[in-house]
């Protein structure tokens, strides 16, 4: 899952665009099915949303959430994509874009009414 934050007035007008270069990132580098889209962007009010010094107002954050087991090249590659992607595709400077990833344990993953390390039939790999 991804959660995408920025102020709204920047965020709305390009979040169907920037969902997509996120999802062909994942795709090429993790090799996620096209399919496997589970993005909320949050756009928020800017007094709502607090950023550091030296950003402009098309700041955006991206928190994705995944299951551990993802080499550190890989996520690195992600990374890296995404900046470039989202700097190439939509002119948002890498200096207005933070990318975090959340890794944590199968077990602590629930969907479709089991946990991740009980599910046998995923259509992507995740320890690339």
């Amino acid at each position: 899952m991804i959660v995408i934050y920025g102020i709204k007035d920047k965020l709305n007008p390009i979040k169907s665009t920037l969902s997509d270069v996120i999802q062909s990132c994942m795709t090429d580098v993790l090799t996620l099915p096209a399919s496997k889209r589970a993005h909320r962007i949050v756009p928020l009010d800017k007094e709502d949303f607090y950023y550091p010094d030296g950003r402009s107002d098309s700041y955006t954050v991206i928190e994705i959430n995944m299951m551990e087991g993802r080499q550190q090249d890989t996520k690195k590659s992600l990374i890296k994509q995404l900046f470039n992607r989202i700097e190439a595709e939509l002119g948002i400077s890498p200096i207005d874009i933070e990318i975090t990833i959340k890794e944590q344990p199968a077990h602590c993953w629930g969907f479709r009414g089991m946990t991740g390390d009980e599910v046998q039939d995923l259509k992507y790999k995740v320890n690339v």
